[in-house]
């Protein structure tokens, strides 16, 4: 009887008292530790969300701005004969349906003077002054005991600022000054001196290989006399480089349109727009019907029909075939398009290519690009619904994180408190095995006498 009462008090079970205080802690800390990883990923999703729909923000923003920027969707000159004459047209420059002809008769050229052979660079060519003049203003050259010599003569020639460049090229044990001004028959420059040791060097004296001149071409039968070869004020917005004179050519300037680039580049943008109106959304459910991703999602929808240019008729998308779905997403009608292409491309290539000077800038014409820009600057600003969500993303994220580290230092005091008191409860458990060991002892005893 009295083994029985020992076995059934549990005395020597060997209780595994390290096992049982772990998953007392695991049971504690588990359930605790799964809610704020389940709080994270959640918070990490309505992060991502966001950041996708930032992405396709900047991505549509960005590629229109590049092609914008490179030309590819305004109006261009072409030139009949390119080895003649390149034009560049500039960005907010209108120059569809331009047509001319230029004939170039001259080139506009800069003088060239060198001078005779000396035999070094460092060796003494006579101590005096010189007088360049250039473009009506007299500049003194001096030479003296620190500078004489033909590279000491081109250091000085080229500090006075003239505009005339000096150089030296040399041959074998022959060295020439180079001298070279800007072209323009008005550029045309003279080097003179009362020192006879330095009339080698003066202009009267030297050879000129090219004399200054200017420029001669008609544009449309008028005609013109220009210092440079470089003209942007001949055409208004471009940039014309003059290359090849020939009197008996006659080159044809049209402008060509950028229809086709146009009309595929707004029906990229309707997926591109689409696809950040799609991923909007998901951001907006995920971080569960946010005020401030669903004001942007507003501005979304309304940009179709904001003013992009001053045109009298055609100044919104909404005006070129653009409309709206019930889910935000927007479709072209390539119909309408087609038809506002033909009859009015230069309203078109507005929004794409806005207008700039005579009273036109972002204010009044900011076109597709700018718009989106100022769209984008106003939503990823610190006070913008992307700037304001993403700041209470991080920071929600920051206070699970401190939660966390509350969490883990509870429950790794609890731990060790589980582990003294069942650190204490296992010497008891021992001190009980010691006195049940001697009551099977007595027992065993007891049992004996019995018999």
């Amino acid at each position: 009887m009295l083994t029985s009462i020992a076995q059934n008090m549990g005395f020597g079970s060997g209780l595994d008292t390290a096992k049982l205080v772990a998953d007392l802690a695991s049971a504690s800390r588990g359930p605790k530790v799964a809610r704020l990883d389940a709080q994270l990923d959640a918070n990490k999703a309505k992060l991502s969300t966001l950041a996708q729909a930032r992405s396709d923000l900047d991505g549509i923003a960005n590629a229109l701005e590049t092609l914008a920027s490179g030309g590819t969707l305004r109006s261009q000159l072409t030139p009949s004969d390119a080895s003649a004459v390149s034009i560049v047209t500039n960005a907010g420059s209108s120059v569809g349906g331009l047509s001319s002809q230029l004939v170039i008769s001259a080139l506009a050229k800069a003088q060239s003077s060198y001078s005779a052979a000396v035999a070094s660079t460092s060796t003494a060519i006579g101590e005096g002054t010189l007088t360049l003049t250039a473009g009506g203003s007299a500049h003194a050259v001096v030479i003296n005991e620190t500078n004489n010599s033909l590279q000491g003569l081109v250091t000085a020639i080229n500090a006075t600022g003239a505009g005339v460049t000096a150089s030296i090229v040399s041959h074998g044990n022959e060295h020439r000054l180079v001298l070279k001004g800007q072209s323009g028959a008005s550029n045309a420059f003279t080097l003179t001196t009362d020192a006879q040791n330095l009339n080698s060097f003066t202009t009267a004296i030297m050879t000129t290989s090219q004399a200054a001149s200017d420029a001669q071409f008609t544009l449309d039968g008028i005609p013109y006399i220009r210092a440079s070869n470089s003209l942007n004020d001949l055409i208004s917005g471009t940039q014309i480089t003059l290359k090849k004179a020939d009197a008996n050519n006659v080159i044809s300037i049209n402008s060509i349109r950028p229809s086709e680039a146009v009309k595929q580049t707004l029906q990229d943008f309707v997926l591109e727009f689409n696809n950040l109106i799609t991923n909007v959304n998901a951001a907006y459910k995920t971080n569960k019907n946010n005020p401030d991703i669903r004001n942007f999602e507003r501005q979304l929808r309304e940009f179709i029909s904001q003013p992009l240019t001053s045109h009298a008729s055609i100044r919104r998308l909404s005006d070129i075939g653009f409309s709206s779905l019930k889910d935000g997403t927007v479709k072209l009608d390539n119909a309408r398009l087609q038809t506002v292409l033909l009859n009015d491309p230069s309203a078109i290539e507005a929004m794409l290519n806005p207008p700039r000077g005579n009273g036109n800038d972002a204010s009044n014409n900011p076109g597709i690009t700018v718009a989106l820009d100022s769209l984008r600057d106003a939503a990823v600003a610190n006070d913008g619904a992307f700037g304001r969500v993403k700041a209470a993303l991080e920071a929600e994220t920051k206070f699970i994180d401190a939660n966390r580290a509350r969490i883990e230092a509870r429950e790794l005091a609890y731990l060790n408190r589980l582990e003294k008191q069942y650190s204490r409860l296992d010497a008891r458990l021992n001190a009980l095995k010691s006195t049940k060991t001697f009551l099977d002892q007595q027992i065993k005893i007891w049992n004996g006498d019995g018999n």
